[in-house]
């Protein structure tokens, strides 16, 4: 699995992201800052990230796309620190790799974690 990090979280995640032993990197080192979300989609899925993101707007391209890939782990939490949620986030990764892989999208929160696995259909 290898993280594609998104704008709206620390460049500081990938050190934590490294120090767990998980590739990532950050969109600020691989395309513009101002790209929108629907410009990132195809570059994640193209190069098989997994997008780690606080944004709910690419969970809703999944939906509306009903996209398969890319997978996207969706942190949804007031501080989204990774001294903060970085582990809970780390154990969800680890735990749902396999589902990741073939296409999920996973949200974070701090009292929970929730997979739903791509392609989205309504009522699921």
């Amino acid at each position: 699995m290898k993280l594609l990090i998104d704008m709206n979280l620390s460049p500081r995640w990938l050190k934590i992201m490294a120090q767990a032993g998980i590739m990532a990197e950050h969109w600020s080192t691989l395309g513009s800052v101002v790209a929108s979300d629907p410009e990132i989609m195809p570059f994640a899925k193209e190069g098989d990230y997994v997008v780690l993101t606080h944004d709910m707007d690419f969970g809703a391209i999944l939906a509306a796309t009903h996209g398969e890939k890319p997978s996207v782990v969706q942190i949804r939490s007031e501080n989204v620190s990774p001294d903060v949620i970085g582990t809970m986030v780390i154990k969800a990764l680890y735990q749902m790799a396999a589902e990741l892989d073939k296409g999920a999208l996973l949200t974070v929160e701090p009292s929970r974690t929730r997979l739903r696995v791509l392609p989205l259909r309504s009522g699921g």
